[in-house]
């Protein structure tokens, strides 16, 4: 095995084993690792005609003393969860999507790049209708899977602030599926965040699909801002995907920091107020916003190539604690 750590990039690596189990009549079977990267699904199955499926994204981290954390692993098993509930899918007890998880990483350790390359082990969960069917109903049976892939810090030489859009278009209808991890929001986004990057911004923000006045998200990410009164700020709204790097960042934002933090309204005419801005996610951690390109003017929060010292102090502290560098707060991290 030839990895560059230093120099990975955010793509698809095969590594050597991955996690398979199927719901059937009922019930999980034991589930088992595999060597085989292809899944063999039926020509009927609900995920590809109806998009019956949704995905988790989390990550693995070498520690300094050579041992690999996992982050809030079960946020991400619940969060599966409440996808499937949301589409009518066989649930995937807690405990079992956990093993799997660790399992995975287990069998893949020398895949977890080393501590201090920023580096990391990808996760990825993923959950499919599948079995004969050709109808609109639910599928008959459910895939399981859990694979990974190293990646590189996607930062390369620190935190680069970039800008964004807002786009003309919707992410997700009200009362729609934009609260849980489904393929199908992914798949409307492309085509907005590739109008962005044609006019060489990072991604393109979406608003409220009722009003358009405020913002909901970043590309695929959650929005945070920092006020003049030093307050940590996110959106709140049903059609937001409820991020486990910004519920964590909420948390450290108040108790590490001691910031005031609102989840509440964050009106497009109002940015002035925000001294700092950035998205937020699992593959990310942080990306801080430069500026804004709204309809009518482009609005710049602290600068346009230097990171705001609330976000970088916020980006430390949450890193240090999935590197195992900072004390994390009790029951944040699991040991592989």
């Amino acid at each position: 095995m030839m990895i560059d750590w230093d120099n990975l990039g955010f793509n698809y690596i095969k590594t050597p084993y991955r996690y398979l189990s199927i719901w059937k009549d009922g019930e999980w079977d034991e589930g088992t690792l595999t060597e085989d990267n292809t899944l063999h699904i039926h020509e009927g199955s609900a995920a590809l005609h109806y998009g019956q499926q949704s995905f988790e994204g989390l990550k693995a981290y070498r520690c300094k003393d050579g041992s690999i954390n996992l982050f809030r692993v079960e946020e991400n098993a619940r969060r599966m969860n409440r996808s499937a509930e949301r589409l009518l899918m066989a649930q995937i007890p807690e405990e079992k999507f956990i093993h799997a998880v660790k399992e995975v990483v287990k069998a893949n350790e020398e895949y977890v790049p080393p501590y201090g390359t920023g580096a990391t082990l990808y996760i990825r969960p993923l959950l499919i209708g599948i079995g004969e069917g050709v109808g609109v109903n639910p599928a008959p049976e459910y895939l399981f899977t859990v694979f990974c892939t190293p990646v590189g810090a996607y930062f390369k030489g620190g935190l680069t602030p970039t800008n964004f859009i807002v786009s003309d278009y919707d992410r997700a209808a009200p009362q729609g599926t934009g609260a849980i991890k489904v393929g199908g929001n992914y798949a409307a986004s492309l085509y907005p965040g590739q109008e962005a990057h044609d006019r060489h911004f990072s991604d393109c923000i979406y608003l409220d699909p009722a009003t358009h006045t405020k913002i909901e998200e970043v590309g695929s990410a959650n929005f945070f801002g920092i006020t003049k009164e030093n307050q940590f700020v996110t959106p709140l709204s049903p059609s937001i995907l409820p991020s486990i790097t910004k519920y964590s960042l909420l948390y450290l934002a108040e108790h590490r920091l001691g910031l005031e933090v609102i989840e509440g309204d964050v009106y497009l005419d109002q940015l002035d107020q925000y001294t700092e801005a950035g998205a937020c996610g699992t593959a990310a951690v942080i990306s801080p916003i430069g500026g804004i390109q709204t309809f009518d003017s482009f609005h710049v929060f602290y600068s346009e190539t230097e990171v705001g010292p609330v976000t970088q102090k916020l980006y430390d502290e949450l890193t240090g604690i999935q590197f195992g560098d900072v004390e994390a707060p009790e029951g944040w991290i699991q040991k592989v």
